[in-house]
Order: C-alpha cells, then structure tokens, then sequence
C-alpha cells in the first residue's frame, strides 16, 4: 500500500514541478488565441477553464483508464511505475504540447501539424491514419453501450434500436456547435468518471483491501511478457495518441495560452490518477492476478469487472455510477472521435466548418460509413487499435520535438519519451500474435535499432527543419 501512495504523490507533484518545467519550455504568452480571433459560434467557442479542464478529462479518458489499468493490473503492482512515470514524463507532456502547438497553429488538426512539421508525406499518411483509427474508436464506442442499454431495457428495444439511437445522438453532437451539448453535458460526466474513482477508491482503503507493494516479478497469468506489452496495453493511463486528435478540439476553446498546463497536462495526470486508483483495485480486489483474469473471463471483459467492483464497494449508488460509466464514458469517447475525425476532413480540404452545408459534407458521409462498420465484425481490426493508438502517440511526441528543435527549445522533453515510444511500438508489432510473432531474441534488438535511428534521424533533422509558419494564422 505504501507504493500506491507514493506513486500518488509522485503524480501530484509532478503536475507542479515536471508540469511547470514543460510549460516554461514551450513558453506561452499573451498572444491572441484561435477561440478569440477565429470565434465561429460552430467549433471555435469562447469556455470557462474549469469546463474546458472537464471535457478534456472526459475527451481523453471515458473508460481508458478503466479498461486499460485493469488489464494492467494483470502484470501486478509494477503497473504502477509506468502509469505514474508514463504519465508525467510522456502522457502528459504529449497532451501539452500536441495542445498547445494546436493552439499555436489555429487549433489545427493533428495530420496537418505532421505536414508542417514532419513533411508532406507523413501529412497525408496522418490524415487516413488518423481518420481511420477515429472512426474505429467511434464504432467500437457505438457496439458496446447498445448491447448494454438493450440488456438493461425490455426485449423490445434491441440492441439495433439503440445502435440508431446512439448514431442518431452522435450525428447531432458531431453537428452542432460544440458549447451546446458537448459543453453542457460532459463536465457532468467528467465530474462523475472522478466521483467514481475517488469511490473506488476510498472503498479499497476504508473495506480493508490489501494493495501489494510494487515488484519487478511478472505476475501476468498467462506469463505474457512486461516488455513491450504492458506499456501498450496501459494506454491512456500512461500516454494515448488518440489524445493527440482530441486535444485541437479544445484548443479552439482556451481564450488564453496559459490555461493550458491546467487543462491539458492537468488533466493527463488526472487520468493518470484515475488509472492508478483503477490498477490498485485490480490488483487488490480479487487478491491475484490469476482471480482478476477469471473475473474478465468470467464477464466476458472489464465492463462487468467494473460493475462488481463498483457495485461491492460502493452498494446501488456505486452499481449506478458504474452503468453511467460503462455506457455514456463510451458514447462521449465516439462522438468527439467523430468530431475530430470532421475537422481532421474539414482541415484537409479547406472546408470551413461555420457553414451547415459544409458540415453537413462531411458529417453524413462519416456517419454513415461508421453505421455501416458496426454491421460487420470489427474484432479482427480492433485487435490492432492498441497498436496503432501508442504509434500515433509516438508520431505526435515527433512532432512536438521538432516544434521544439525549430523553436531552440528544450526539444529533449519530447524526443527522449518519442525515442522510447518508437521502441515500444516497433517491438510489439514484431511481437504481437497480430503482428510478425516474432521472437524476443529478433524483437527487441529491432526495436532497439529502430528507436536509435528515429532518434538520429530527429538529430540530423529536426536541426535543420525550416518552417515557414511557425506563429499562428488567424482567418480574418
């Protein structure tokens, strides 16, 4: 238990001294922001901090830092290093800067950074694979809470019924400006993923729940190894490329620069919280990692997991909370995928978004190619989203260093945790049964030489890089 709260506190205070340090880095200013230049009424709205700081929180986590942690928890206690480490020195700097630089370029989306930054080539690559994974995370989001609303309500209303119910719901709050259901709605539930942590939490404390001490010794049930899985299987408790494409969307919100350290980073380490109060209950409530993996057997994953856990610490209150977790942290995660993946479109093909007809362009279409994929089996292609999500977080932190390099600042906050994510994601998809299943003995010293050479790479150019626009460019 003592490791718990020391990682704790190493969270708190990483906010304050590591969070600070990375904000002077990308010294932000007084400058006009996108939300006061470019206000649309549509995408580009004036919001209250504190709003801004709870729909970034949900935006980012919904149920990552749930499903995530738990499945963490498998490995044992040592989880917690890397939700903790991973947080302050790579989730969160990855959260900033992908959000302040956003802001610093109109609140552009994150392909088109990768074109100002990386080159031409890896802008157009970013632009389908951005858009692809978004409407991938969307339609997995539109799956599960329909087949849960249609176990929860009469015969009746079929889990079809409420799969268009759920569309219906995303094609208005993809649609419309995004103070008048995203920015009513999503600080309620941004207030409640934290109610529900905090419950978990104290409950594990206050029930007399053992928390193990933190160990190097893999405790993973089926003995899958640490490395590299571990750091992909733990996403968005520890860093998230997906944050990377919700980030803009509150960066055409933030009336000034220096907000963002509380709302971006801020609310990184309060996921990275949220995940480690989730991953000491994995390892505490059902007493072994062997009984947490029968557990997510037993309910068919972490969704009933949650609901017993929930339901055991914190009685009918908590049984509710964890149903309004299960279902609407999903349908939140959806929507504002969807609504990126609109602006991401919008971006590539100069479309301004005030226009109706121009949002009406790309909604429809986008809409119902996402109907249209959850009629068909989608698990062989999710099986790939761990992948691909922790790779675009390794493109962005790239992006983000040559920001950095080009700007002469302190580039190595972000190209030390990118260097590592670049090791990461080259030696899992060696490894992984969905990738080459190759052998540690061949994975990891690819993985090793791949990362050394992005890092080198980044050397040679990231010194050299020109960029034209490096302030930002208001529509007038």
């Amino acid at each position: 238990m003592i490791s718990f709260f020391i990682c704790l506190f190493i969270l708190i205070a990483g906010y304050f001294l590591y969070g600070k340090f990375v904000e002077k880095s990308f010294n932000p200013d007084a400058r006009l922001t996108p939300a006061t230049v470019n206000a649309d009424g549509t995408d580009y709205v004036k919001m209250h901090p504190a709003k801004i700081f709870l729909i970034q929180l949900l935006n980012i986590a919904g149920l990552g830092p749930i499903f995530g942690a738990i499945m963490g928890a498998l490995w044992g206690p040592q989880v917690f290093l890397w939700i903790t480490f991973g947080t302050i020195f790579a989730g969160a700097v990855h959260d900033y800067l992908t959000g302040m630089i956003s802001m610093r370029h109109n609140g552009t989306t994150l392909s088109e950074l990768a074109g100002i930054y990386l080159g031409n080539i890896m802008k157009q690559v970013m632009r389908i694979f951005s858009v692809a994974l978004l409407v991938l995370v969307a339609v997995a989001f539109s799956t599960g809470p329909a087949g849960l609303l249609s176990m929860l309500t009469p015969s009746v209303l079929s889990r079809n019924f409420w799969l268009v119910v759920v569309l219906i719901y995303y094609f208005v709050a993809t649609f419309v400006p995004i103070d008048k259901i995203i920015g009513k709605l999503y600080p309620i539930f941004g207030v409640c993923l934290i109610v529900m942590a905090l419950g978990v939490g104290s409950g594990i404390l206050l029930k007399g729940y053992h928390i193990p001490e933190i160990s190097l010794t893999n405790l993973h049930p089926k003995g899958t190894a640490v490395w590299p899985f571990m750091f992909i299987t733990v996403a968005c408790g520890a860093i998230s490329g997906f944050h990377a494409t919700q980030s803009p969307l509150m960066a055409r919100c933030i009336e000034n620069e220096k907000y963002g350290r509380k709302i971006f980073y801020g609310a990184m380490v309060c996921e990275g919280i949220i995940a480690l109060i989730w991953a000491a209950a994995g390892v505490a409530f059902y007493e072994s990692t062997g009984g947490l993996l029968e557990a997510i057997t037993k309910f068919g994953g972490q969704g009933g997991v949650v609901y017993e856990i929930c339901k055991t610490l914190l009685g009918p209150i908590g049984a509710v909370i964890a149903m309004i977790g299960v279902i609407a942290c999903p349908i939140s995660s959806a929507d504002t995928a969807y609504r990126s993946a609109r602006l991401t479109i919008a971006d590539a093909f100069h479309l301004e978004q005030k226009s109706i007809k121009n949002r009406l362009i790309i909604t429809v279409p986008l809409l119902a190619v996402g109907a249209f994929l959850t009629q068909i089996d989608v698990t062989v292609i999710w099986r790939y989203f761990s992948w691909s999500n922790q790779t675009l977080a390794m493109i962005a932190l790239w992006i983000a260093a040559v920001y950095l390099c080009v700007n002469k600042s302190k580039y190595l906050i972000a190209a030390i945790p990118a260097t590592f994510m670049s090791a990461v994601s080259c030696t899992y998809i060696l490894m992984a049964p969905e990738g080459f299943k190759l052998s540690a003995a061949i994975s990891y010293p690819i993985g090793i030489i791949f990362a050394a050479a992005c890092f080198t790479i980044f050397m040679v150019y990231g010194r050299k890089r020109k960029v034209d626009i490096v302030q930002p460019i208001f529509n007038k």
